[in-house]
């Protein structure tokens, strides 16, 4: 496979893939605060790089909805197999913990749960509802399943009108089979473009995988792919193999690379993007809503 010199494959994790763990208080405070309100986040269950940097700043991604995944991609650390039903209680332990932490932007995940009759949608309208109550004024971001394009699903979703709805569409539509065999790339860019349709002024954002195989032109195809379906905000990240179970790393894609494709990705349209090795969904996802606001402020 021919390659820029700038993108030669690396075969030992390079260094600008090694930094150094943030220590301090704050990070034991922010665990024992989600141990003791029994809650689950994205940053522990996927092995997320930026854990200690994320809970050393008192933040976190919510995992709502149990942490096992009816799915099985092979990049995810998820496990997989949901053995209980949500939580009743879940939305509100959440907003309690918002409160304590003083939190201003709030990001809700969840994993897959094709086994419930709305893929889930019902629980993120709830935990929304009782954060708002909790702290009015607070902002929402969801990161979202796709709900086996389940229409009255999302509509249940954007109903309960969340401020910026995420869906990832991971990686290029050839690697889909591969990456992602429960999952459909057309039907995710269909939900993108649903929310868009759906409700114009909440901005719709989506993420991909750098290093999974993909080649540049089938990067910019997914990019097109996502503008066209009415998406405003993009991150792009270093996928890095979680264990020797998941699928390997193809390359380690240099921070030059992601911060040229940042530079196109905002010449081709989108609003906001973050790219780099260690960016993820949520990653300063604050920051870049307000970009995004900036530029289309609330009607």
């Amino acid at each position: 496979m021919r390659q820029s010199e700038k993108e030669k494959i690396t075969v030992k994790k390079p260094d600008w893939l090694k930094r150094r763990l943030p220590s301090g208080p704050v990070y034991g405070q922010t665990c024992a605060l989600l141990a003791e309100q029994g809650l689950h986040t994205v940053c522990e269950a996927a092995k997320c790089p930026n854990q200690w940097e994320c809970f050393s700043q008192q933040t976190a991604t919510f995992l709502i909805m149990g942490d096992r995944c009816t799915r099985d991609c092979r990049f995810c650390a998820v496990a997989h197999g949901p053995r209980h039903a949500p939580d009743p209680d879940e939305p509100a332990r959440i907003a309690e913990t918002v409160v304590s932490m003083a939190l201003d932007y709030v990001v809700i995940t969840s994993v897959t749960r094709d086994d419930l009759a709305d893929g889930g949608a019902g629980c993120f309208a709830a935990t929304i509802s009782a954060i708002r109550n909790r702290r009015p004024g607070v902002q929402i971001e969801v990161l979202i399943p796709d709900f086996k394009g389940d229409r009255d699903a999302l509509d249940t979703l954007v109903a309960a009108c969340p401020d910026v709805i995420n869906h990832n569409i991971e990686t290029v539509a050839r690697l889909y089979p591969t990456v992602r065999p429960g999952a459909n790339y057309r039907r995710s860019l269909d939900l993108i473009a649903q929310v868009a349709r759906l409700s114009p002024p909440i901005p719709t954002k989506s993420g991909m995988m750098l290093g999974l195989g993909e080649k540049p032109l089938e990067i910019r195809q997914a990019l097109n792919d996502l503008l066209e379906a009415g998406c405003r905000i993009l991150t792009l990240g270093q996928y890095l193999q979680p264990s020797s179970a998941h699928l390997p790393v193809d390359r380690y894609v240099s921070p030059e690379i992601f911060a040229d494709w940042r530079r196109k990705a905002l010449g081709m349209g989108f609003k906001a993007v973050a790219s780099g090795p260690f960016v993820r969904s949520s990653y300063h996802a604050g920051e870049l809503y307000g970009e995004v606001r900036a530029l289309e402020p609330l009607p």
